[in-house]
């Protein structure tokens, strides 16, 4: 197998770099020799990605976060948006979230990781395609395998990007997120699934899911299945902050749907506008801010192919 590894040295707050001779051991130990890229920052795994198509990588392996799984499926976007044939994907999670990994039972062991790279079957999953109005005013798309989601999400991430990140992933995220609760106000959005209104009120958070988990370990869409061609929709709408805080105990626990305030709805298209004009409802894709409503979103059925 024509296998090329994707490392990113600052995912896990070092911890994918530190991981490095170990990975590479235990790939040697199952009788390949890898090849090894780094990115160089932020966005980097998507152009690694395109060289590997391009020099006809049987397998890239990911070693990073959601973040980094995140930048490297734009790799599988054309220009014109289109989705491309790759390789095929491997996962040695090194991240700080590892929401992606949760959907699937990963474990974060080198050692199963790269003999499950190895010797698994590779299963098709859906690629995610979002149209977004980026934050100058034009439409983009971009993919996505996890998680889009708008509302508070979008202003955490806002914040915690354009923070010192000296503190780390997790200090500045947990402090990113007190401060989006401290301004925070439910705005008023329009969502359609597949051309029908599920939902015309304020809300808090609206996830638009392929996997199950986000924000570090959320259980936010408990239903959701990444290769079965459809959107989980899972709005939690006009709550207090005091509502949101006491409800957060049970999205963990996947136990939120049906409670007050959530709704569910599931679809291959999901669009969402902002009611009122001159709204701001900001985008978040694990971790990114890559625009804002309106949005538009569908799947490319079994786009990709993960060793999992």
């Amino acid at each position: 197998m024509h296998l090329r590894v994707i490392l990113n040295p600052t995912a896990g707050s070092g911890g994918a770099a530190r991981k490095r001779s170990a990975i590479l051991a235990a790939l040697t130990h199952q009788g390949v020799a890898p090849e090894v890229r780094e990115t160089l920052g932020p966005g980097d795994a998507g152009r690694l990605i395109r060289e590997a198509r391009r020099d006809g990588v049987e397998c890239a392996v990911l070693v990073g976060g959601d973040g980094t799984l995140n930048d490297a499926v734009q790799g599988y976007l054309e220009e014109d948006g289109s989705v491309a044939a790759g390789p095929e994907l491997g996962l040695i999670p090194s991240g700080t979230g590892g929401d992606f990994r949760r959907t699937f039972g990963l474990g974060d062991s080198v050692e199963e990781a790269a003999e499950r790279v190895l010797r698994a079957s590779p299963r098709p999953v859906d690629l995610g395609l979002l149209s977004v109005t980026s934050h100058g005013g034009e439409r983009i798309r971009r993919a996505f395998l996890n998680i889009t989601s708008f509302g508070i999400g979008g202003l955490t991430d806002r914040i915690v990007n354009s923070s010192p990140k000296w503190m780390g992933g997790k200090a500045a995220f947990f402090l990113g997120t007190l401060r989006a609760m401290a301004v925070y106000r439910n705005l008023p959005v329009r969502v359609r699934v597949d051309g029908v209104v599920v939902l015309e009120a304020p809300i808090f958070n609206v996830a638009v899911a392929n996997g199950r988990y986000f924000g570090g370990g959320m259980m936010i869409a408990p239903d959701a299945e990444p290769a079965d061609g459809l959107l989980d929709v899972v709005a939690l709408a006009d709550m207090t902050k005091l509502e949101s805080a006491l409800l957060s105990q049970h999205v963990y626990q996947g136990k939120h749907l049906g409670r007050a305030g959530v709704s569910v709805a599931r679809g291959k298209v999901v669009e969402a506008e902002p009611l009122a004009a001159g709204t701001e409802v900001l985008v978040d894709m694990d971790g990114e801010t890559p625009g804002r409503l309106p949005i538009r979103a569908e799947l490319s059925p079994g786009a990709l192919r993960l060793r999992a």
